[in-house]
């Protein structure tokens, strides 16, 4: 691959240093972003960095590949890594359900969290509402700094985000979800007929009327028993997502946004490095997955003369070898002219390219060959 001018991205540094505690991949799907999240995870751990790596839905064999049977949302030790310099490494999966059930346990009286939990609007809202994941995964992380300060089992929580349409869904994911439980509708649901409200109880029974058309009485109610119950823990959804935004943008947090040389991927990278820069969060830098090269120095046209002379002759073997090559060599320039138009438009951003080995991660040592790849700061993949 031709070198790229564009100052390199040296994740051992950030990974060995001890004022980041949080280090958050985030890039659209299909990029390798979980993987490189787990790939990072285990190279800190085996720097001496006590890690605790969140994933959003990973592939079964990123799980058997850490060693553990499956992931859920208890973390849980991966067993076998190489622990000599003083590391650890504990994995888990983000139960958006369950860690939505935890938040209500916690910050709700008994009597309340049963009223919420066994509310059918409830079980919608915490399964199915646009930006509910995303918003987990912020508690979640919360969560996880809170106790490694407390109890210092961690020093470093690294954070698969989920896969975004939009930039970065996951940092507005607060916003709208505690825009909708404060909503105004729904606390005209919750107190139609309370206040200054009472001189419009009759126009409001033509709205809670025409909404139970809609809506259906039983699903009106059932909205109305979950805001009245869920009432108390309005706020500290708002705070909490307050200081969870807050800690991200903080000198303690990094952003490593993950792309592969496709057009589609690399136009989504560029989208999150210009929202992170908006948005004045600490960005690291780029890591550009599945990068091809070759190391044969024969252009696609030449090998396709080559396999063109070859046609009337017994050498298939040969000729199919070098359609291939020039097959190869075709992808790779239009990666090259992709990679180019990129740093084109994010120059300044520490980036680090990825060759493509062929392979999927499927055991401990592929994720750690992963994890070198990953953290070489060499200027050509």
């Amino acid at each position: 691959m031709t070198a790229i001018d564009s100052p390199g991205l040296d994740l051992d540094a950030i990974l060995d240093d001890p004022a980041i505690e949080v280090l958050i991949t985030c890039g659209s799907g299909g990029v390798g972003k979980t993987t490189t999240a787990a790939a990072l995870a285990l190279r800190a751990a085996e720097r001496g960095r006590k890690v605790v790596c969140l994933t959003i839905d990973p592939a079964r064999r990123l799980a058997q590949s850490l060693g553990i049977a499956e992931l859920d949302n208890t973390p849980r030790p991966v067993p076998t890594i190489d622990a000599s310099a003083g590391g650890s490494l504990d994995a888990m999966m983000l139960d958006m359900k369950r860690t939505f059930d935890e938040v209500v346990l916690t910050h709700a009286s008994p009597e309340k969290a049963e009223q919420i939990l066994t509310n059918p609007f409830y079980d919608a809202l915490s399964t199915s509402f646009s930006g509910t994941q995303e918003y987990m995964a912020m508690e979640k992380l919360g969560e996880l700094h809170r106790q490694a300060r407390d109890d210092g089992r961690w020093d470093l929580i690294v954070v698969d985000t989920p896969p975004a349409r939009s930039a970065l869904d996951f940092l507005d994911a607060p916003e709208h979800l505690t825009r909708l439980l404060d909503g105004r509708m729904l606390k005209l649901l919750l107190s139609p007929a309370r206040g200054p409200l009472r001189v419009m109880g009759f126009g409001m029974q033509l709205v809670t009327g025409a909404l139970s058309k809609i809506l259906g009485g039983q699903v009106l109610t059932d909205v109305q028993t979950f805001v009245s119950a869920f009432e108390t823990l309005f706020g500290g959804f708002g705070e909490r997502a307050r200081r969870t935004r807050a800690a991200l943008a903080g000198p303690h947090t990094t952003f490593v946004v993950v792309a592969s040389p496709t057009a589609d991927a690399l136009r989504e990278a560029t989208y999150f490095v210009e929202r992170l820069q908006e948005e004045q969060m600490p960005l690291a830098g780029v890591v550009v997955n599945r990068v091809h090269a070759s190391s044969l120095d024969l252009s696609a046209g030449r090998a396709e003369a080559l396999a063109e002379d070859l046609a009337a002759t017994d050498r298939q073997a040969e000729r199919y070898a070098l359609r291939r090559h020039a097959a190869r060599m075709v992808e790779i320039d239009t990666e090259q002219r992709l990679l180019g138009r990129f740093r084109a438009v994010t120059a300044e951003v520490p980036t680090t390219y990825v060759p493509d080995n062929g392979r999927d991660v499927s055991d401990l040592p592929a994720l750690r060959a992963l994890a070198f790849r990953t953290t070489w700061t060499g200027r050509e993949a």
